[in-house]
């Protein structure tokens, strides 16, 4: 996926495919690339992320600018608002969750931490991803923080997707993870803020990483 998506790009890029312009199908890039629809489409959906295409329903994708945009998309948030929101929602929720975690709080972390360590699947280690924060957000003690996180879930889905597909954010992440419940679970409202601001401003570089071409 991320060899099609970075050829698809390029050649964006260079003008091969021109604004206003359609790509090829689905169909006709499987077989130009040789390898599965459902790869091409993870592809194009990374290009529409990045806001260079754009895909109209029964017409095919199109190309909307040489260049990705600024601010990428996932669903119907950008990624400038999803960093905004969770800078001041789940930097605080960490702090919270430290202080009022339950044991069980803390055991379904701990599960959750060892399934994304042994998870190899990209989509089911992105649900585990969501439901950690979720998680955290719960341990708090405050059911308002559940309901945020739940409202942007799918949003931070799709932007975990793109992470990891071309920045290779997960194995990194789990570190980052185990890191925010390590001060959760020692009682640190100081280190959990910490440790998720860390977060936080990793995924944001990532993002600005993909953004300027450097992944």
């Amino acid at each position: 996926m991320e060899a099609v998506l970075a050829h698809l790009r390029a050649s964006i890029e260079r003008g091969e495919y021109t604004v206003g312009g359609k790509l090829p199908s689905e169909a006709a890039l499987s077989r130009e690339f040789e390898v599965s629809r459902s790869v091409i489409r993870e592809a194009l959906r990374g290009l529409q992320a990045l806001g260079m295409t754009e895909s109209k329903t029964g017409k095919g994708t199109f190309v909307t600018a040489t260049g990705p945009a600024d601010n990428p998309t996932f669903g119907p948030y950008s990624a400038r608002d999803l960093i905004e929101v969770r800078r001041h929602v789940e930097i605080p929720v960490a702090g919270y969750a430290a202080v009022r975690r339950s044991q069980d709080d803390l055991d379904l972390l701990a599960h959750l931490l060892d399934r994304m360590d042994a998870e190899t699947d990209n989509t089911a280690w992105v649900a585990l991803d969501s439901l950690f924060h979720i998680t955290i957000a719960q341990a708090s003690g405050n059911p308002v923080f559940g309901k945020v996180i739940e409202e942007i879930r799918d949003a931070l889905a799709r932007q975990s997707a793109f992470l990891n597909q071309l920045g290779d954010r997960r194995r990194q992440s789990n570190v980052e993870h185990r890191e925010i419940v390590t001060a959760i679970a020692d009682g640190s409202e100081t280190g959990a803020v910490e440790a998720m601001t860390a977060h936080l401003q990793h995924v944001e570089a990532t993002l600005t990483s993909i953004v300027n071409g450097d992944q």
